[in-house]
């Protein structure tokens, strides 16, 4: 799971969230990465167990 968000219209804290297959995550993370919006990529077992 890929957690961001768009620092120019959400607040800090703010996650916005994309579920991304093994294969799809690279990509999505790059595509995050690069705009500056990713801010964490964990299992969704991970997020759920955080309270996410």
């Amino acid at each position: 799971m890929l957690a961001w968000n768009n620092p120019k219209i959400h607040t800090p804290e703010r996650r916005k969230t994309w579920l991304a297959c093994e294969s799809h995550r690279e990509h999505l993370s790059e595509f995050l990465g690069v705009r500056g919006f990713l801010k964490d990529v964990v299992l969704l077992k991970e997020w759920e167990e955080q309270g996410g």
